[in-house]
C-alpha cells in the first residue's frame, strides 16, 4: 500500500510540474523477439525519451513474442488494464491483425492508441540477378501466369506484407486474387533469403528490413510504396509513378493500457511528439530508412479507427475473411 501510495504521488508530480520521475522505470513491451521492428520502436523510442529527458528513467524493454502481437495484446488488456507506466512497441501489422480478428475476438478499442512518428516505407523488392527490373515487369508476368510468381513476406497470409501486393494487382487490373502466390515466414529477413536464394521471385516488406541488403548488393528495390521517394533512397522509384496508385506504409507507434486516464494519454502523446520533434530521431529514421510520419494523441487515435475499417473491408474484399 505504501508502494502505490508514493509510486501515485510521484506520478501526480509528473502531471504538476514534470519534475519528478515515476517511482519505477516505466516498461516498452515489443511484442515480439530482439532485433524486429517492434523492438527497434521501443529500443529507440525509449532511449530517445530518456536522451532528451521526456523521462527521467531508462525506458525497461521487455520482449514479448507471440501469436503476431496477440500475446502481448492480451497481456495488456487482462493484466496491465490501468498501468500508466506502460507502453507498447505498435504498427500498421497491429492495426492489420485487430481488423481481421486474428488476437481471439480482442478488439483495438481495447487499448488506447498514442501516436506514430515515423513510417516505414513498403517495399517490393527482387533479387539482384532477377530479369524483373521494374514493377510492371513483375505485375506483367503475375498476370500472366500466377502460378509462376511467389512472392515472400515477413507476415502471416492476409497480413500487411501480404496485402501490399494484392493491393498493387488489384489497380492493375487482376481480378483473380486468390490465384496469387504468397508464403508468410517468420519477418523480413527470412523474407529477404527466401528471393535471394531463388525459392521465391520477390519479397514484399519495409524499408528497414532491406537497407543492408540493399547496400550489399543481394537485392533490387523494384518500388517504394509511398507517396514520393524516401530521402536517402531516391534511387528507388514508388509504385505510383509507375502506374499503380498504392500507398502503404508501415507506421511505427505506441499504443497504451485501455484503464489509464486522460493525463496519462496526454503525457505520454506529449513525450513522443518530444521526440518526433529531436533530431536524434530525424537521425534514426534517416540511418534506418524511415519515412516522417508524425500523429499523436486524438489525432492517431482517429486514423487507427478509420484504418481498421478500410483494412478489414479490403480483407473482405480479397478473400482474406469472411
Amino acid at each position: 500500500m505504501k508502494h502505490a501510495f508514493f509510486k501515485s504521488l510521484a506520478l501526480g508530480a509528473v502531471f504538476a510540474v514534470g519534475a519528478v520521475g515515476a517511482a519505477s522505470a516505466a516498461e516498452c513491451i515489443a511484442p515480439a523477439n530482439p532485433g524486429g521492428g517492434w523492438d527497434f520502436t521501443c529500443r529507440q523510442i525509449g532511449k530517445i525519451m530518456y536522451d532528451i529527458g521526456a523521462v527521467d528513467k531508462p525506458i525497461q524493454v521487455t520482449n514479448m513474442p507471440g501469436a503476431g502481437g496477440g500475446l502481448a495484446f492480451s497481456h495488456v488488456v487482462n493484466e496491465r488494464n490501468d498501468d500508466p507506466e506502460l507502453i507498447v512497441a505498435a504498427s500498421s501489422a497491429t492495426t492489420t491483425r485487430l481488423a481481421q480478428n486474428a488476437y481471439a475476438g480482442m478488439t483495438a478499442d481495447q487499448v488506447r492508441f498514442v501516436g506514430a512518428i515515423g513510417a516505414d516505407p513498403g517495399v517490393i523488392v527482387v533479387a539482384a540477378d532477377s530479369p524483373y527490373k521494374t514493377l510492371g515487369d513483375l505485375v506483367d508476368a503475375i498476370k500472366a501466369d500466377p502460378s509462376s510468381i511467389t512472392i515472400a513476406g515477413g507476415s502471416a497470409v492476409g497480413g500487411f506484407d501480404h496485402l501490399k501486393p494484392l493491393m498493387i494487382l488489384q489497380r492493375a487490373g487482376f481480378t483473380d486474387i486468390t490465384k496469387v502466390k504468397y508464403i508468410g515466414v517468420d519477418g523480413g529477413a527470412d523474407a529477404i533469403t527466401q528471393t535471394v536464394g531463388g525459392f521465391t521471385q520477390a519479397m514484399s516488406g519495409d524499408m528497414s528490413e532491406i537497407v543492408g541488403f540493399l547496400k550489399s548488393g543481394d537485392v533490387r528495390a523494384l518500388a517504394v510504396l509511398t507517396e514520393e521517394r524516401v530521402p536517402g533512397f531516391e534511387d528507388i522509384p514508388t509504385a505510383k509513378e509507375q502506374g499503380f496508385d498504392v500507398i502503404a506504409v508501415n507506421w511505427r507507434g505506441l499504443y497504451i493500457p485501455k484503464g489509464v486516464s486522460d493525463d496519462t494519454f496526454n503525457l505520454w502523446a506529449s513525450r513522443l511528439q518530444q521526440v518526433a520533434d529531436s533530431d536524434e530521431w530525424k537521425e534514426a529514421m534517416a540511418a534506418n530508412g524511415l519515412a516522417p510520419f508524425t500523429k499523436v494523441g486524438a489525432d492517431f487515435q482517429n486514423y487507427v479507427n478509420q484504418l481498421i475499417v478500410e483494412v478489414n473491408q479490403l480483407s473482405k474484399d480479397i478473400g482474406v475473411i469472411q
